[in-house]
């Protein structure tokens, strides 16, 4: 698969519009562990990156691409979850600088880059009951469908599947981090809403990857 910047774009069109139709249902999930606006931020954010795309009809490099895109994320969201997002697109900018093409071995290294700029930027691990519960198995399932030299549709598949687990397993955890890990043991039994909203991103990514090729 080789992604073009016209599709990249579109890429990102509809995960925002994915973020945009699931953010009640974020905020639901916040509100029982956290100030329940995720979702709004989340929103506020995709929205922001629909509009720095229309300002790039023309842009094909897809490092600058995702370099506008992150700031005006990160201008746009003043949560936690501003620097987060920012820095994953800034992260994942460096792999594409200079690229008008994208091939599957390239967004895998996009993802990557991107996951492991939001583990340091968040200071989270698995376990945390943060985002990084669905991002880290999905980055390490790329890696592995690339290691293994897995057909592309099946990679996503597995990407999703092991962002999922990822996400199901915060319900049993205790928040370490953020407003929720003020809750202590009240944390418990309840899905994060950031892993919620990295599956929702990712699941959407992988939909439209598909849609296209």
């Amino acid at each position: 698969m080789v992604v073009q910047p016209h599709e990249w774009k579109q890429i990102l069109l509809k995960i925002g519009q994915r973020v945009e139709e699931e953010k009640d249902y974020l905020s639901d999930l916040d509100r029982v562990i956290g100030d329940g606006d995720h979702g709004v931020s989340m929103a506020i954010g995709w929205t922001a990156i629909k509009d720095k795309l229309q300002e790039l009809e023309n842009e094909n490099d897809l490092g600058t691409i995702c370099q506008s895109v992150a700031k005006a994320f990160l201008n746009a969201v003043g949560a936690s979850v501003g620097p987060l997002y920012g820095t994953a697109f800034l992260r994942g900018s460096q792999i594409l600088k200079g690229k008008t093409t994208l091939t599957e071995e390239e967004i895998v290294k996009f993802w990557s880059a991107a996951v492991a700029g939001m583990q340091q930027m968040g200071k989270a691990e698995v376990g945390d009951k943060t985002m990084m519960d669905t991002w880290v198995p999905i980055a390490a399932a790329l890696e592995h469908s690339l290691r293994n030299g897995e057909q592309w549709p099946a990679a996503l598949d597995r990407a999703v599947e092991a962002g999922r687990k990822g996400m199901e397993s915060t319900r049993d955890m205790v928040s370490n981090k953020g407003r929720s890990g003020r809750l202590g043991d009240r944390s418990k039994g309840h899905i994060d809403p950031g892993a919620a909203s990295a599956l929702i991103i990712f699941t959407a990514f992988a939909d439209a990857c598909k849609e296209f090729h």
